[in-house]
């Protein structure tokens, strides 16, 4: 029989989203035999495209920010920088309509300035804040910045909450600081956790200049996270198992990983990459020092609502909007494949929609139709094509005040078990660079000891 230290060390990781395809390529290119195991037919977890006819879809739309090194630093290893398009430098059109039918457009975008001289400029012309409200916003933004993001305290207390000892009211909450939190942190100021409000606002908007500027794809995400990544992954020496579900994990001195249909994976090392209640199912007892708190880290929901149009509506990439049921609107044409001459497809991205997710498509329809047609006048004569949308029940935890408590860390008591998933504590909402970072913690993990550790802070790809 084979010594152990002599046989070529092994991996499993169970899981083929962003945090698994990391730890996976992380582990193969140190040395370690692996296998990934995904339930579904295709990598890239829950951001990935599907076809609906001739259509191309992105079951939502997944942005990120300059300041996402790790998934910036994924995207590079997967050979598909050509792929996206960053914003030269912040710009997001905000449009409001009036009950009386006034358009009002306002920007928020950055200048070639230091932080925070970069906003300056774009908060003093905002239209959709009085003069006073401006001022109040400034001055909640160098109290934010002088958080410490290390303060255990944060977690105790809701972003709302610090808000309105700052001065914020809810004409700033809402032209602001929901604005942003919203889209990135899927919940509203009353619903979020100080402390994941701060470091969002700390890393995008008061760190770097540039640390804002959105990042997209320019192509469909399962080009990225499917094709690419599984190419990268077989060329790594992944064994990729896709259709193949974990139905249980035991742990030994070498752990056995047995699939449903009774195959046997044994493996040195184990990654739960997966969905934070696929990973709780599989984690053995006593595996975690308090599991019952993961059991209680709960989940939002991101709707999103597809419409085709028979003719051009939208000038712009893309546009958020106040005082409608409207958050984000993009164009998603370019990126569908769409082959009806002179049609548009608009995505409609909507977060923290506990009271909608589960409405009927007819509902839905008459809900956001005829919003569209009162923020773009245009739609008013268009016929619309097609009319579909896209739901994400689990799609992130719900960062709650108490938060941080209830999100285990990479390694659990088990030696050679790992976690990973955007839901582990990263200091990171549930965001694409979540997973990563989370995917990256987990290989750090199985691989400390074996080299010189490496400073990866900043979440980049080790080289």
């Amino acid at each position: 029989m084979t010594a152990r230290h002599d046989r070529e060390p092994s991996a499993v990781v169970v899981g083929g989203g962003l945090a698994g395809i990391t730890a996976a390529l992380r582990l193969a290119e140190a040395g370690r035999r692996v296998t990934l195991v995904e339930t579904r037919p295709r990598l890239g977890g829950l951001a990935f495209s599907f076809r609906r006819g001739e259509l191309t879809v992105d079951n939502g739309q997944h942005v990120f920010l300059r300041c996402c090194t790790a998934y910036r630093g994924l995207i590079d290893r997967l050979g598909a920088g050509r792929l996206v398009d960053v914003q030269p430098r912040l710009d997001v059109p905000v449009l409001s309509v009036s009950p009386d039918g006034r358009r009002t457009l306002g920007r928020l975008r950055r200048a070639g300035l230091p932080v925070p001289l970069h906003l300056a400029g774009s908060l003093a012309s905002y239209p959709h804040l009085t003069p006073a409200d401006r001022l109040r916003v400034v001055r909640a933004a160098l109290a934010l910045k002088g958080l410490d993001l290390d303060d255990p305290g944060l977690d105790r207390i809701s972003f709302a909450e610090w808000l309105r000892s700052h001065g914020q009211t809810p004409a700033t909450t809402a032209a602001l600081w929901d604005l942003v939190g919203v889209a990135t942190l899927n919940a509203t100021a009353e619903q979020t956790s100080l402390a994941l409000a701060a470091m969002v606002f700390k890393t995008g908007l008061l760190s770097d200049p540039g640390a804002s500027d959105i990042g997209m794809a320019k192509v469909p995400l399962g080009d990225v996270h499917h094709d690419l990544a599984l190419a990268e992954l077989e060329r790594a020496g992944v064994a990729v198992r896709l259709r193949t579900r974990v139905a249980e994990v035991k742990t030994a001195e070498q752990h056995c990983v047995r699939l449903e249909g009774g195959e046997l994976l044994t493996a040195d090392t184990v990654v739960l990459a997966g969905a934070q209640e696929s990973a709780a199912a599989l984690l053995p007892e006593g595996a975690l020092e308090h599991p019952e708190r993961l059991a209680r880290l709960g989940h939002a929901p991101i709707l999103n609502v597809h419409v085709v149009y028979d003719r051009r509506l939208l000038r712009q990439p893309f546009f958020a909007a106040l005082g409608s049921p409207v958050q984000w609107v993009f164009d998603r044409t370019a990126h569908s494949g769409l082959d009806v001459p002179g049609a548009q497809y608009l995505a409609l991205s909507q977060s923290a929609v506990q009271d909608e997710i589960d409405l009927p498509v007819a509902e839905l329809r008459e809900r956001y139709l005829p919003e569209l047609e009162r923020l773009l006048p245009a739609a008013r004569g268009a016929e619309v094509l097609d009319f579909f949308v896209t739901r994400e029940r689990t799609a992130t935890f719900a960062p709650a005040p108490g938060t941080a408590a209830l999100r285990p860390g990479p390694v659990t008591r088990v030696p050679g078990l790992l976690l990973a998933g955007s839901w582990t504590s990263t200091g990171w909402p549930a965001t694409m660079e979540g997973a990563v970072r989370s995917g990256h913690a987990a290989a750090d993990a199985a691989l400390a000891g074996r080299r010189r550790p490496v400073d990866r802070s900043d979440g980049r790809w080790p080289r």
